[in-house]
């Protein structure tokens, strides 16, 4: 409901600039409307700093203050691009669950993350020292921040 909502609210702005560039982050999301909505240089710069930008370093850098609409629009985005980058080496669902109910869900945080982070090492050690049962309760307290 809340993606309708922004969507709807996107598209009723006539304001903002809808520019496509090739060879940058955003020809990856180009079929998504906060993408498109967002103005030509925000679509130009590198995923890292695209991911951490910020209205007031958007003025920083640009001079310019963001409106109301296009900081939502600017949210929604990274929101987006945050979750599409995620999927890239996801493993599904169900078959974390099994991992973590087997007591190898140190394994599956570890792939999710790419390693880095100190999410698999705690449930590691979770899964050693408690028998499993801690292992699996931090896997599914953390499943959210994969699915």
């Amino acid at each position: 409901m809340k993606k309708l909502l922004l969507l709807l609210l996107i598209s009723s702005v006539s304001s903002l600039s809808f520019a496509a560039v090739s060879g940058t982050w955003s020809t990856r999301y180009a079929d998504q409307a906060d993408v498109q909505a967002l103005p030509p240089g925000l679509q130009q710069m590198a995923l890292n700093q695209f991911l951490d930008l910020t209205p007031s370093t958007y003025q920083e850098m640009t001079g310019e203050r963001l409106s109301l609409v296009q900081t939502v629009t600017l949210k929604a985005a990274q929101k987006y691009v945050k979750k599409q980058s995620k999927k890239s080496n996801d493993i599904p669902k169900g078959l974390y669950i099994v991992l973590a109910i087997f007591g190898w869900a140190w394994l599956a945080m570890g792939i999710m993350d790419n390693w880095e982070g100190s999410n698999w090492w705690v449930n590691l050690l979770l899964t050693i020292f408690l028998c499993g049962i801690g292992g699996l309760i931090h896997a599914l307290v953390k499943m959210k921040e994969y699915y």
